[in-house]
């Protein structure tokens, strides 16, 4: 999957010279969290909500209210910004960008063309739209994890078995790191023909396979937060 099939692409930006409180009123009208500083098009910052809360003044100020609009009124995007941010290209992959993020513990980032024009925002949002969407989880499908040697076409027989068996191959994800020395553990999810219990297919595949796990996410009734009362 390529970050340019999942990046917001209509991204809000602000230049260097934006005042902090402008910038903090695009991020809560438009209920996003990072804004690209741009100059000419390329990418020479960023500001997030945490820099905006780690710059304005204490709760415990002595500022009365005027005082306080002055002060951020005077303070600019470019005193508070992380200059030359980490970024990604369109044509790299989304799970490149996901590391990225992890490594550097960052929940967006900008995304440039070959010339640093920035041509969109990848944030962990887009990244886990996009890693669901590629695990089939929504099709309803069953998930099974095997254990399998670490041998070629292994994987291809196991796919060939459930296709021989009616079942629509969604995803393939394999993981070495779980598994012991020259075996591999292989997560595929598949639809089954309509009106087949997940049981009587798990049989017939622990019969010919190592079946680590077995099952249908139920997804009727996944939970929401609350929404905040509005005043």
């Amino acid at each position: 999957m390529l970050i340019k099939d999942w990046m917001a692409k209509d991204v809000h930006t602000v230049d260097e010279n934006t005042s902090l409180m402008r910038a903090t009123r695009i991020m809560k009208e438009n209920n996003i969290r990072r804004l690209p500083v741009v100059s000419h098009g390329k990418i020479i910052g960023i500001i997030t909500d945490r820099d905006v809360k780690d710059a304005s003044p204490s709760k415990t100020t002595t500022l009365d209210i005027h005082e306080l609009y002055y002060l951020l009124s005077e303070m600019k995007v470019k005193d508070v910004m992380t200059p030359t941010p980490l970024t990604v290209h369109g044509d790299e992959s989304l799970e490149k960008a996901a590391l990225i993020m992890l490594e550097n513990k960052i929940s967006g980032l900008p995304v440039v063309d070959d010339n640093g024009y920035l041509i969109g925002l990848i944030s962990e949002t887009d990244i886990l739209r996009g890693f669901i969407h590629l695990s089939g989880l929504k099709d309803g499908a069953i998930q099974y994890v095997f254990d399998l040697p670490d041998k070629p076409g292994v994987v291809t027989k196991v796919v060939k078995f459930l296709r021989d068996h009616r079942c629509r191959v969604i995803s393939i994800l394999t993981s070495f790191e779980d598994a012991t020395d020259g075996r591999k553990q292989v997560a595929i999810r598949v639809q089954p023909p309509e009106g087949q219990e997940i049981g009587e297919l798990t049989e017939t595949l622990r019969k010919e396979y190592t079946v680590l796990y077995a099952a249908r996410d139920e997804l009727k009734d996944i939970p929401h937060k609350q929404q905040q009362p509005t005043a």
